[in-house]
């Protein structure tokens, strides 16, 4: 099992897998050994239950779903945040990376 589950959510779960990738590459670069993917926004209840997450970051286009997604999490310590737009949209899996290790830390 690895020491960090990070849970990406987006519309489909589509346009998110590419990120994810590049954040796990990042990851074995660093030698962090995490669990990395993504989830639609309907299918992330179900990863919600089943698995045990770090934390939660939300794609730009579903960024109106914070207040919904803080509200199923409250009370377990599961940080939420929105993925940079910028990094998004560059794919940039390193920051991503980085912004989720440092939501876990806060």
């Amino acid at each position: 099992m690895a020491d960090k589950t990070i849970m990406l959510v987006c519309a489909a779960g589509m346009s998110t897998s590419l990120l994810v990738s590049k954040m796990q590459k990042a990851a074995e670069e660093k030698g962090i050994d995490a669990e990395i993917f993504a989830n639609s926004a309907n299918e992330a209840d179900g990863s919600l239950e089943s698995k045990d997450i770090d934390v939660l970051l939300l794609g730009p286009q579903v960024r109106f779903m914070k207040s919904q997604f803080e509200q199923k999490v409250e009370g377990t310590g599961i940080p939420v945040d929105i993925i940079n737009m910028q990094d998004y949209g560059m794919v940039n899996g390193e920051k991503v990376l980085q912004a989720a290790l440092d939501l876990m830390e806060e």
